[in-house]
């Protein structure tokens, strides 16, 4: 029995709706997700956070693209994030909220994403989601023999669409480019024309 490999475009996530990624590997979800969106990216965290992505550490693109807001407390971070997904020329906004989204909180970003056709993602606590997500991902880091590459684990818990999946890649972080990882004793080959 042959598999069929995994869709790379289900790791694309869906346009005009807000999306969540917990885990270790969230940051680099979201930077992942910044190379593949064209046109102005705003990334929201807290004043007081003692970490910000490195603009030439970015992948290629992303830190000519990046605007980066810091806001002062978690309410004015939820205004920044709605408004900004109402601006219809920004391709992608990511932020950093401290507190779980209540699900008015959560609505109300998900009709300023629809009304400004701009897709928010959300980088959370672990267990801190809302309901009102479109999609929510658990992203890791996993130990690889690349020098120049990490490989991320990638796993799709929640999606209102329907399809659920885990994904395993090996991503460089420099551009949009990637490779999936087939699982040991998995190696996906193509199918056989039938006779």
């Amino acid at each position: 029995m042959r598999l069929k490999p995994p869709s790379m475009d289900a790791l694309t996530i869906v346009r005009a709706r807000v999306h969540e990624a917990e885990g270790r590997g969230r940051r680099a979800f979201a930077l992942f997700q910044a190379a593949r969106h064209p046109g102005p990216l705003v990334w929201i965290l807290p004043s007081h956070a003692p970490e910000m992505p490195m603009l030439r550490g970015l992948p290629r693109g992303v830190g000519e693209r990046l605007h980066l807001l810091r806001p002062a407390g978690e309410t004015d971070l939820l205004w920044c994030v709605e408004e900004a997904l109402r601006a219809a020329p920004v391709s992608l906004v990511i932020a950093e909220p401290e507190k779980p989204l209540s699900l008015t909180a959560g609505r109300r970003l998900q009709l300023a994403a629809e009304a400004g056709r701009t897709t928010g993602l959300m980088l959370i606590h672990q267990d801190a989601g809302s309901n009102a997500t479109e999609t929510r991902w658990h992203c890791e880091p996993r130990a690889g023999s690349a020098a120049d590459s990490t490989l991320h684990q990638w796993t799709l818990n929640k999606n209102k669409r329907g399809t659920l999946g885990s994904w395993t890649l090996n991503w460089n972080g420099a551009s949009a480019a990637f490779h999936m990882v087939s699982e040991a004793r998995e190696r996906h080959e193509p199918e056989e024309p039938a006779l």
